[in-house]
């Protein structure tokens, strides 16, 4: 009897757990992406996006995510060096690259910034991240 109530009471956790994480994914499909977000990008782009004064451009709002839209998953990965324009503002400080993201990561990243702070971009698929990985490690 003892070894039923221990099951039984274990799956009831499991179960219990289970449900609690399939509610937090279900609430905020973009958590992931905030989180790394937060991690990786917030530093120089701030946390609201805004950038940061004339060194670090904006993402909220940015002309520069669509213009760009086919080329977002390499820039996170590789990283830049050079000009760019953004809002009609030139920035040209380095934006290191974060090549230990995978390509779930990185497309978890690109939604929740296409779809925070007003942005309203499309939702890009791990398929469509993961052939811009393959393109620009053939470059």
């Amino acid at each position: 009897m003892n070894t039923f109530s221990f099951t039984s009471g274990l799956l009831l956790v499991m179960a219990s757990l289970l449900a609690a994480f399939s509610f937090s994914c279900t609430s905020s499909p973009y958590r992931q992406g905030e989180a790394l977000y937060g991690i990786y990008c917030a530093n120089c782009h701030m946390q609201n996006g805004e950038g940061l004064a004339e060194l670090y451009p904006p993402l909220a709002g940015a002309d520069y995510l669509s213009a760009q839209d086919g080329n977002l998953a390499c820039l996170i990965r590789n990283g830049m060096s050079g000009p760019m324009v953004v809002n009609a503002r030139q920035f040209d400080m380095q934006m290191p690259g974060v090549p230990s993201l995978t390509s779930v990561e990185i497309t978890n990243i690109i939604n929740f910034i296409h779809h925070a702070w007003g942005n309203e971009l499309r939702t890009v698929t791990l398929d469509e991240v993961s052939e811009q990985l393959r393109q620009c490690e053939k470059k």
